[in-house]
């Protein structure tokens, strides 16, 4: 396929862990990218990239403020295609307790993990719609479905975007865009490193691969599926969720996720 003529495609948070799985699964199905991070290790995951045979652009920005996604989006208009695809992935983490985080911490997580993510998806979303073509994933989470005792913000965030992606799915009915909630749980990156939550028995316990997560959430995009809960545990988890009263939930993840909860293991 000439180069030209590779489909695009936008993937945030694309430095690491999920993100950079999905720009890797989107280099081996044919597309060229824009990535876009938050850190330097974008240059170095993008020449990772390219060897792949992709043309790649890589932009480090802030995507948590307006003018680092409009950064990335001028970055992407310079292919010179449109996008056929956006991988809205980028997000952050905050462990211990809400009143004892500092509040410049919550907000860069509301603003990357939602207020970023829908102002990029809003630009991009109204040029799909306009040519009647593109598939948009949105990296929600099985924490989404949980009070997140001790991850409160963070849970919260995702709950948001899981509801969001079913919504914005609906009312892009018939016009040619599908939107694709991935819905992981704990998955070995550094999000729990740089969330501060290496004391905490999911920071330490056993995760799910970054590859396989975004092999699936891929495939489920490509589909046009609503959503695609990783691993069969997970699945699991989200199936209880669903019948489990909250008071419960909230129990069950601050045994989880409460400071110092790895070493009573």
């Amino acid at each position: 396929m000439a180069q030209d003529t590779r489909p695009l495609a936008l993937v945030t948070g694309a430095s690491t862990g999920i993100g950079y799985e999905l720009a890797k699964c989107c280099v081996q199905n044919g597309f060229d990218l824009a990535v876009c991070a938050d850190e330097p290790q974008i240059k170095e995951a993008a020449a990772e990239l390219r060897a792949l045979g992709a043309q790649v652009e890589a932009i480090e920005a802030d995507l948590a403020t307006i003018e680092g996604v409009d950064k990335f989006i001028a970055a992407a208009q310079r292919m010179n295609r449109p996008v056929e695809a956006l991988l809205a992935n980028a997000g952050r983490g905050l462990g211990k307790g809400f009143l004892d985080q500092d509040f410049a911490d919550v907000r860069h997580v509301v603003d990357t993990n939602i207020t970023g993510t829908l102002y990029l998806i809003q630009k991009i979303g109204r040029d799909m719609r306009a040519r009647r073509s593109g598939k948009i994933l949105i990296t929600g989470s099985i924490a989404g479905l949980m009070p997140g005792t001790y991850q409160a913000v963070y849970n919260g965030t995702k709950a948001f975007l899981d509801s969001f992606s079913y919504a914005l799915r609906h009312e892009l009915n018939d016009t040619g865009v599908t939107v694709t909630c991935l819905m992981p749980g704990a998955t070995e990156t550094e999000f729990f490193e740089r969330a501060d939550m290496m004391d905490t028995k999911v920071g330490t316990g056993k995760k799910d691969d970054p590859a396989d997560v975004a092999r699936q959430g891929f495939e489920a995009m490509i589909k046009g599926d609503g959503q695609v809960v990783t691993g069969w545990q997970n699945k699991l988890q989200a199936a209880i969720a669903h019948i489990t009263p909250s008071d419960t939930l909230a129990e069950m993840h601050r045994k989880k996720a409460q400071p110092g909860s790895a070493a009573a293991e």
